[in-house]
This record gives C-alpha cells, sequence and structure tokens, in this order.
C-alpha cells in the first residue's frame, strides 16, 4: 500500500527556447494512476520543468496526504527547498539584484506547495534518463507535446498501467555539482543509448531498447537496471553492481 501520492515529472524545449512540453505521471494512494502533459510554442527547459511539478500538484489540489515528487530538475528542488524563501524576503530579486526569472511560475509552485502544509510535499532527485520507468514515462510525454503530438494519456487504475511506476530509484539525493538558479539550461545534453542493462537474481542481461529491460526487470523484488553509454560505461556499470562484466 502507497504511503503517499507519487508524482514523476520532467520538461523539455526543443532549442530552449523552441517548442516545449511537460509531462507528469500521477500515482493516487487510492491506485489510480494520471498521466498529464502540456506545452507553449516558445518556451524553456526550466519553465517547462516547473510546468510539470505545477501540473501534478494542481491535480492533487483537493487530494489530501503527502506528495512525493520525483524530478530530474535540481533547478526545481534547489528553487522550492532553498532559493525561493530568500527570494520573497527580497522582493523576488535575487542575492545580486536581478528580478528572478520565471517568477510567476514559482509563485504558482510555491502557492500549491504552501497549500498541503508543512512536510506535505517530498522532493526526491532522479538521474534522468537511466531507465527509471516514471521518469522515462514522464519524459516521453514532455517531448510529445515539444514536438506537437497528443498521443492517448492514460487515466485508469495502477493494476491497468502499462509501466511499472512503483519502481523507484534508491538514492534520491541531490548531485553535488553546483546549480544556480540563473542558469539557463535545465539539463545537460542527453547521452545515447549504447544498451540497457539489467541484474535478475545475480544474473546480467544486455538489451537492446529500454521496453526489453523493463520487461525483464519489472515485479522482480532487488533486480538492477540501468542504461550505458559506451562498452566503458557497460563494464563500469557491472563493477559496480558487483558482477562480472564476462558474464554477459
Amino acid at each position: 500500500m502507497l504511503e503517499s501520492h507519487i508524482a514523476f515529472t520532467d520538461g523539455a524545449a526543443k532549442g530552449n527556447p523552441g517548442p516545449g512540453g511537460w509531462g507528469a505521471v500521477v500515482v493516487t494512494l487510492d491506485g489510480h494512476v494520471t498521466e498529464l502533459g502540456g506545452g507553449a510554442p516558445h518556451t524553456t527547459n526550466n519553465r517547462m520543468e516547473l510546468g510539470g511539478a505545477i501540473g501534478a500538484l494542481t491535480r492533487l489540489a483537493d487530494t489530501p496526504g503527502t506528495v512525493a515528487i520525483y524530478t530530474d530538475s535540481t533547478y526545481v528542488i534547489q528553487g522550492m527547498t532553498k532559493w525561493v524563501a530568500s527570494w520573497r524576503k527580497r522582493g523576488w530579486k535575487t542575492a545580486t539584484g536581478a528580478d528572478v526569472l520565471n517568477r510567476e511560475l514559482w509563485e504558482q509552485l510555491a502557492a500549491l506547495v504552501t497549500a498541503r502544509g508543512a512536510g506535505g510535499v517530498v522532493w526526491n532527485w532522479v538521474k534522468g534518463h537511466v531507465g527509471t520507468p516514471g521518469n522515462e514515462r514522464a519524459d516521453a510525454i514532455s517531448v510529445d507535446f515539444a514536438l506537437g503530438r497528443r498521443l492517448p494519456l492514460y487515466d485508469g487504475p495502477l493494476d491497468g498501467y502499462g509501466v511499472s511506476i512503483l519502481m523507484l530509484p534508491s538514492d534520491t539525493s541531490l548531485p553535488t555539482r553546483p546549480a544556480g538558479p540563473a542558469s539557463r539550461t535545465a539539463k545537460s545534453t542527453k547521452a545515447a543509448a549504447y544498451s540497457y542493462l539489467s541484474v535478475v537474481d545475480g544474473v546480467p542481461m544486455r538489451h537492446a531498447t529500454w521496453s526489453d529491460c523493463e520487461r525483464r526487470v519489472k515485479g522482480r523484488s532487488n533486480a538492477r537496471f540501468k542504461k550505458s553509454t559506451s562498452a566503458t560505461d557497460e563494464v563500469a556499470i557491472l563493477l559496480g553492481w558487483g558482477v562480472d562484466p564476462r558474464a554477459l
């Protein structure tokens, strides 16, 4: 049984600035899944990342309970946990006296978080594009909207959802590299996949697509899975898992 509502959120902009979209997958305590998405013709990654979090919390505005948000945006998490309070005190100015970018979105998101009360929203960072099902799906929705595609979005019971949305990352702490509020880019360039790796019951396997990898690990306890970006990266991942690369 879920201890909190779960929301995976993401955003994308093709060109940054350029056409953009945001995506969110919300799972409520009663086991209902709702996919959400939106977009804008000329926007930025940062605005779309904020849009994903706003969309998820708006969907849950009338639903009590703690919300665990999973996002790969350090910009959103740092903003809500560190910067917003200082910005407010300075009249929505940065430490250097400049106007805070995307102020109207920060104010909207902050209001949604405040309305849930202390501890009502828990922010979790998830590394993007390493095969975490919820993150991959939120990203796919945001990209669809950025490209002007309006594909069907799921709205139904958890047991009928085709994504292993409850396969949550074990480490959700922020990375140690600095990320400032003035940054105009929310994400680094996404590396292409060399392969997808999985380990089930100690047995490693290489997959050509994420869907093949997901089918193997879905529903399996203690399974490991990750995208590799090169042959060297493959070896490093397997060694990090304590698996002999020669077993592939």
